[in-house]
């Protein structure tokens, strides 16, 4: 690759990084800002029920890595290799299975949202705020659905900026509705999650915009019998960051319920405080990861393994960087923090500053183990892949639930302690991995 090639790729890199980036801001910003203006204008009690209520999102984010992020990786490597007409067919057959899932969390929120408020929640005091959060959240699933979706196929399809904009328009219709719903009229933390779907209306209908070329890849469906085993393509590209995402729901829906019962009010929010700061984590991680998956699939559509290897080595270099700026920010300003997401009660901020410079070292090891994950997708090495989209989160859950018990004075250590050994687990099982493939090598 010749001086020009290498900096047109580089410009090609970045334009895909920081569109990512704004992806992930739907994730986000959503529930950060949420999370902050309801603890300004409700209270901390209002932050509680918000975070009470993330296994749901996470569980819709799930199906939709499962989905769109599957077909994406997909897409990408059929554009790499110029089939249009597959990379077109794979794209709406996603962008459907998405929409009808939405569809059917849309049902489950009118019939059963008591039944399942009463599953995240087993505090009285916050039932009533979770339930009011997760019930306009529930009926719009179809918008988190499409936003996803659509940000993921559209940037691969070739139009990121357009994603960007987008992202950015549905975040700012977000804030400003917050403050409309809740404060003009005076519709509580329900106005919240309102806001939230009301603002992915609008970016979808941004993002629509780039099917008014009868070029880009939307299509009829064809009855070719080809369906299922597309759809099962998808599932099994998509299935290690899926099968993470799912750890990650029962780990969120875990904790939650570990915490509460350990350390009531008090640690539930400096806990909600913790994971929301873990979005601003996940935006760069989100952001890098889709990156890897989407240009890194195209360079392997087309075989160019010098490119493939310099989109993963700019990938790590930008995580690391983004990471340690964000670890060193909390650490400089952890009381701000907690004061910012409406802390008032000194025991609040207290435990919520001891809480998050823990938390900001914790996070650095999952980015890592995350990106790590993606990387082996990639090469190939499916088994590795799905032990750590595995190990993830689930490691966490028996650490949390031994610390509450012997050492609930540490709890907030047990994330730290799990990625540490999830860490020694992964260079465990690539140095038997590569033991093995020399002994069958010399054989």
């Amino acid at each position: 690759m010749n001086k020009e090639e290498k900096k047109g790729f580089n410009k090609e890199f970045w334009v895909f990084l920081w569109s990512s980036i704004l992806i992930a801001l739907s994730a986000c910003l959503g529930n950060v800002v949420d999370s902050i203006i309801v603890g300004n204008l409700i209270g901390e009690d209002g932050v509680s029920a918000i975070n009470l209520s993330k296994p749901v999102i996470q569980f819709m984010f799930t199906v939709s890595m499962l989905l769109s992020t599957g077909a994406g990786m997909l897409v990408g490597m059929e554009l790499g290799k110029k089939d249009y007409s597959r990379a077109s067919y794979i794209y709406t057959l996603s962008t459907i299975g998405c929409l009808a899932f939405g569809l059917l969390q849309t049902v489950a929120g009118v019939f059963f949202t008591d039944d399942i408020t009463g599953w995240l929640c087993s505090h009285e005091e916050l039932f009533g705020a979770t339930r009011d959060y997760l019930f306009p959240l529930m009926i719009g699933a179809p918008t988190y659905m499409m936003s996803w979706a659509l940000g993921t196929m559209v940037g691969v399809d070739g139009s990121p900026k357009l994603v960007s904009i987008a992202i950015l328009v549905d975040n700012a219709v977000n804030l400003g509705c917050d403050i409309i719903f809740i404060q003009c009229f005076g519709w509580g933390i329900e106005g919240s999650s309102t806001a939230t779907v009301v603002g992915h209306i609008v970016g979808i209908v941004i993002m629509c915009w780039h099917f008014r070329y009868p070029s880009h890849h939307l299509s009829v469906l064809l009855g070719d019998g080809k369906a299922w085993t597309t759809l099962k393509s998808m599932v099994s590209q998509g299935a290690p960051l899926a099968l993470a995402s799912i750890s990650l729901t029962a780990l969120l829906f875990c904790a939650n319920s570990i915490v509460l019962d350990t350390m009531g009010r008090i640690g539930i929010f400096a806990f909600s405080v913790c994971m929301n700061i873990l979005y601003i984590y996940n935006l760069f991680l989100s952001g890098t990861c889709r990156t890897v998956q989407s240009l890194g699939a195209i360079q392997v559509g087309k075989g160019d393994e010098e490119k493939f290897r310099l989109v993963i080595s700019k990938s790590f270099h930008f995580i690391t960087m983004a990471m340690l700026i964000t670890c060193v920010f909390i650490w400089i300003a952890p009381e701000t923090i907690t004061k910012f997401f409406g802390a008032q009660d000194d025991a609040m901020i207290a435990e919520g500053v001891r809480a998050l410079r823990i938390f900001a070292l914790s996070f650095i090891p999952f980015c890592y183990i995350y990106t790590i994950m993606v990387v082996y997708k990639l090469y190939g090495h499916h088994n590795m892949a799905l032990f750590i989209s595995l190990a993830l989160s689930l490691t966490v859950i028996p650490v949390l639930w031994i610390m509450s018990h012997a050492a609930p004075d540490y709890l907030w250590y047990s994330y730290l302690i799990a990625y540490a050994i999830e860490v020694a687990l992964i260079v465990l099982f690539h140095k038997l991995s590569h033991a093995r493939f020399e002994l069958k090598v010399k054989q």
